[in-house]
């Protein structure tokens, strides 16, 4: 799933996020007086994490600019693919080997794809990226420890197909060995652009918050994790590590402010580490929606820390059960298949050097 949001990206372009006013709604506040958060949100942006080349330096688009692209964007979704009949429907995901339709297996087709499509401005401008800081609105360079992490976090994710175990002649463990070498998302444990921070995806952009006095719940609709905000508390013994990071929150004035650590030495930001600091930045505008601010700061896996808004638009869906792979068939016909693919290499290349 991570080549589909990277395969939008680059035949999309950046877009920007929409946030639609609604002049009925009214802030409600709790009894401590804080703003009540509580309600179901829509991640789902067109807006790019990283601003385009083709954008430069240029922070804003113009709203013809992004006029054309909300209609691009748009008829991409709804279009069959029309270049190669053979191979079916378009299907964001893989590449010429691994991809959908004929020659191989892949993810869904386009139209089934749900990763934003209202376009409208915030604060009277249109933004080409997510990311604001650095100015140039692209995540900073990564360390050698970070692209390394990378690299064996996700072999599974990114190898490409042939048909063969083509990874017995690579050094180190291959991308299909056991459970453990394969990518979180795909073991279910942390889920795609759930994070946190909470990124808009493919699909599946849903959150629901309920708010009390001492703690905020967001539920997310990718792979079903619900994360626990503590407020005014403290976080856990550094030792005490967890899939999401430990979080705790306070209010400043009408914003709420989480900083979250202690989380484990894979996280759902990919590239992250045990080393994550992040802060998460919540409020509410004035038309409902939830504007999201977040700054990430991880020197083993980035050379800078870089932060990143858009907003939640308010919604009046429910956040469904998110089954992932039921019953793991998926990870165990993966790995089952795998091993054949294994024996079948070593077989002929035994069979070859007694022919010789």
């Amino acid at each position: 799933m991570k080549s589909q949001g990277i395969a939008i990206l680059m035949l999309l372009g950046p877009v920007i996020f929409s946030v639609h006013a609604d002049e009925t709604f009214k802030v409600k506040r709790t009894a401590a007086g804080h703003p009540d958060l509580s309600g179901v949100y829509d991640s789902g942006t067109l807006t790019p994490l990283n601003r385009s080349d083709a954008y430069s330096e240029k922070r804003y688009m113009t709203r013809e600019e992004a006029d054309k692209i909300a209609a691009r964007t748009a008829t991409y979704l709804k279009q069959p693919d029309t270049a190669d009949p053979d191979r079916g429907p378009p299907v964001v995901g893989g590449d010429g080997d691994s991809g959908g339709g004929k020659g191989g297996t892949g993810g869904y087709p386009n139209y089934f794809l749900d990763i934003g499509s209202d376009l409208s401005e915030v604060d009277g401008k249109f933004r080409t990226s997510i990311v604001y800081d650095p100015p140039d609105g692209r995540q900073p360079p990564m360390t050698t420890a970070g692209q390394t992490k990378i690299a064996n976090s996700f072999r599974s994710f990114t190898h490409k197909n042939t048909g063969t175990a083509t990874w017995l002649d690579e050094e180190g463990p291959g991308p299909f060995d056991n459970p453990e070498t394969m990518g979180l998302a795909e073991r279910c444990l942390l889920g795609f652009s759930a994070g946190p921070p909470s990124l808009s995806g493919a699909y599946n952009n849903f959150k629901r918050i309920v708010q009390t006095d001492t703690h905020v719940m967001i539920l997310l609709e990718m792979v079903h994790d619900a994360r626990i905000i503590r407020l005014d508390s403290e976080h856990v013994a550094a030792g005490v590590q967890q899939w999401q990071g430990d979080s705790i929150g306070h209010w400043e004035g009408d914003t709420l402010i989480v900083d979250s650590t202690n989380f484990r030495h894979l996280t759902g930001l990919y590239g992250g580490d045990e080393n994550l600091h992040l802060v998460e930045r919540f409020s509410l505008l004035e038309n409902g929606n939830l504007h999201y601010d977040f700054t990430v700061d991880d020197p083993t896996a980035w050379t800078a820390p870089w932060s990143g808004s858009f907003a939640w638009k308010r919604s009046d869906q429910s956040v469904y059960e998110y089954a992932c792979h039921e019953a793991n068939y998926s990870m165990y016909n993966t790995l089952k298949g795998a091993r054949f693919l294994e024996r079948k290499m070593m077989k002929e290349r035994s069979e070859g050097l007694e022919g010789e």
